[in-house]
């Protein structure tokens, strides 16, 4: 999140709590960044001074903090403070740092698939809580989302409306950022956890393709889109089109649940973040990034190709040399008596221990193949590879056995 220097006319201090930059500023108010007396760091919102005689602004920062108070999980920043009758009233939430999914886009370019659909599952987990306390967001917006390390965070119930509460707003005016409305706001209607989806599907749109589904012009242009005319997705990854146009449903009784976008998301990212593994299901990828994937994948192969072939090398070696060698395992002439320790060696930084083995262990060109696990068929302890990944990557993340035998 981008820092301002404080102004002349900024506040220094607001409750007990010290300013230090600005954060933002808003159609509401001004967004600072500030710290307690033992210095935990906070997002602190004041209003504006000339709404703060305005009582349907006060009202509606009320309510702001209101939505912040009920809501729980993880998906918002934590309520840290409030004064409502404060002569400028204020409220202070935990600081999330990270850029917002809006920065984020137009900085570095629309997101992966994978990463659009986990960001999407994430925020879907999200609205499921919000909803269940008794609240729509109304302007859920890339600009709304910040992207910390934990994951994305919903910020700015400036206008959230909590369910069977009166308008604050005159019939037939749209409250929120054109665009990412759905139609049921353009048209005044009464909005439901749908509304949100819509604004989802928006946003999801955007972080796909790097621009808003109904393009760009003034307001009143696209307020009509929005209302009118279907949603333009290209440029959004087949994997994920059909789900975002269903959350653009102009009827709200047509659109998923955040629930079913939720389990629905979540199996798009893992489809794709599997896909993006192996080199496969990329379709909705740009070129550049297929083509990056490719090579990734084609050195951690050759590493391992070459990390196995010195293997071999320093194997052979110590057949020929008669057993004087390092990394290898040996037993006595004839197969018995006692057994040999074993020494260890090193093959391209990844460390080859074995224990001490009874019986023959054959080495070099004649040695048996490799078996799940690294393990070498015979009576003993087997050799095994130490430092590798997880099973399931093997080593070097290469998705190869861990076996040099």
């Amino acid at each position: 999140m981008a820092m301002m220097r404080l102004r002349r006319e900024d506040p220094r201090v607001v409750g007990s709590f010290r300013l230090h930059r600005r954060l933002g500023a808003g159609g509401m108010g001004v967004v600072y960044l500030g710290s307690d007396r033992r210095g935990q760091r906070v997002a602190l919102k004041v209003i504006r001074p000339d709404l703060a005689e305005d009582q349907e602004f006060r009202s509606r920062f009320a309510r702001e903090v209101s939505a912040a108070r009920r809501i729980r999980g993880g998906c918002t920043a934590r309520l840290v403070a409030a004064d409502l009758e404060a002569e400028r009233p204020w409220f202070a939430t935990q600081y999330v740092p990270g850029p917002s999914l809006h920065d984020k886009v137009a900085e570095e370019g629309p997101l992966a698939a994978a990463d659009a659909a986990a960001i999407g599952a994430a925020l879907s987990e999200g609205l499921v809580a919000v909803h269940e306390a008794g609240v729509v967001h109304r302007d859920l917006k890339p600009s709304n989302i910040l992207l910390s390390p934990k994951g994305p965070r919903i910020i700015d119930f400036g206008i959230a409306w909590a369910t069977g509460a009166s308008t604050l707003t005159h019939v037939g005016t749209a409250v929120g950022s054109p665009g990412f409305l759905a139609p049921e706001q353009v048209r005044g209607a009464a909005v439901t956890p749908a509304t949100d989806v819509f604004s989802l599907g928006a946003t999801l749109a955007y972080a796909a393709m790097g621009d808003s589904p109904f393009g760009h012009g003034s307001s009143e242009v696209m307020l009509y889109r929005v209302v009118h005319e279907e949603a333009q997705l290209r440029g959004v990854p087949d994997a994920l089109a059909p789900l975002v146009r269903a959350c653009l449903a102009k009827d709200p009784e047509e659109r998923p649940s955040t629930l079913q976008l939720s389990m629905r998301l979540k199996e798009i990212a893992a489809r794709e973040a599997q896909g993006g593994l192996h080199g496969q299901g990329a379709e909705g990828r740009a070129p550049a990034q297929r083509e990056r994937v490719e090579v990734e994948r084609a050195e951690r192969v050759d590493r391992v190709e070459r990390s196995t072939g010195r293997l071999d090398d320093r194997t052979q070696r110590y057949t020929e040399a008669g057993g004087r060698g390092t990394g290898a395992s040996a037993s006595r002439p004839g197969g018995g008596g006692d057994p040999l320790p074993v020494r260890v060696g090193r093959v391209r930084g990844v460390r080859v221990r074995t224990g001490r083995v009874r019986g023959r262990v054959r080495v070099g060109r004649g040695a048996p193949p490799p078996v799940p696990g690294g393990r070498v068929p015979g009576p003993g302890r087997a050799p095994r590879a130490v430092g590798c990944g997880p099973p399931t990557l093997g080593c070097f993340g290469s998705g190869l056995p861990c076996s040099f035998w």
